[in-house]
């Protein structure tokens, strides 16, 4: 089992970002973590990572294991993409690559990724105090995770993170490094005509937290990346925590 740990940037004071968020409903943070939790966060997902399909189905969402694909084959696997896409010309669709951090954690996989160290930081003290002065959101009692990888040709339409009420906000913490903007995956925001009010091209270590409900989505990465857009996503929530 490892016994590193991740820890936040001591140079960052929630004061600096507060007065953004209250006025704007969100705000970035540069260099959330210190350099080496965020390089660990990149080498794990990079080499010690079991990514798995998630995609929008007419029934709701699915996420295929490595084995499911393989199970499945590609003409099976391929037209569960068509579907997606398809989904997505007239409503709510999703095709990109997950790790549910949450979940194997809690079953016991993957022990001592980096990911199980970062949702543990996530639901500590010391970073649920700098997130709540950051929000203002006091009663949010738990931060769930997942990583995501955006190939080429990934995407997540228009949404608006409602869920049931639970979530206070919505964030990502950006793992891409060097991006160029016009190699897509940008996280946008839509105002209520549909036009784009604010847009963050992918980034290294920085934290972008929102409040919930806002429209949003995630453009479509180009075929000409040369980058990875990988990022960890999730929700700040006042849900009873898990025991």
């Amino acid at each position: 089992m490892s016994e590193r740990t991740i820890r936040l940037n001591p140079r960052l004071d929630p004061r600096d970002y507060a007065a953004a968020y209250a006025r704007d409903g969100l705000v970035q943070v540069p260099d959330l973590l210190d350099e080496a939790s965020a390089e660990w966060l990149e080498l794990a997902l990079e080499h010690d990572t079991a990514w798995h399909l998630s995609l929008k189905t007419p029934e709701g969402g699915k996420l295929l294991s490595p084995q499911d694909m393989q199970a499945m084959g590609r003409d099976a696997i391929g037209a569960q993409i068509q579907r997606a896409l398809a989904e997505g010309r007239d409503g709510f669709s999703f095709i990109y690559l997950a790790y549910p951090i949450i979940t194997t954690l809690l079953t016991g996989k993957d022990e001592g990724h980096a990911t199980h160290a970062l949702v543990q930081f996530f639901n500590d003290k010391p970073f649920t105090t700098f997130a709540k002065a950051v929000t203002g959101e006091a009663s949010v009692t738990k931060i769930d995770a997942q990583a995501t990888w955006f190939r080429p040709g990934d995407f997540l339409t228009q949404h608006d993170d409602t869920g049931v009420g639970e979530r206070r906000a919505a964030y990502t913490l950006g793992l891409s490094r060097d991006w160029r903007p016009d190699w897509g995956g940008q996280l946008l925001f839509h105002d209520a005509n549909g036009d784009i009010e604010r847009g963050f091209k992918p980034g290294f270590n920085v934290w972008t937290v929102f409040k919930t409900p806002r429209q949003h989505s995630v453009a479509p990465v180009a075929a000409y990346a040369g980058g990875k857009r990988r990022s960890i996503t999730g929700w700040l929530r006042d849900d009873p925590p898990v025991k």
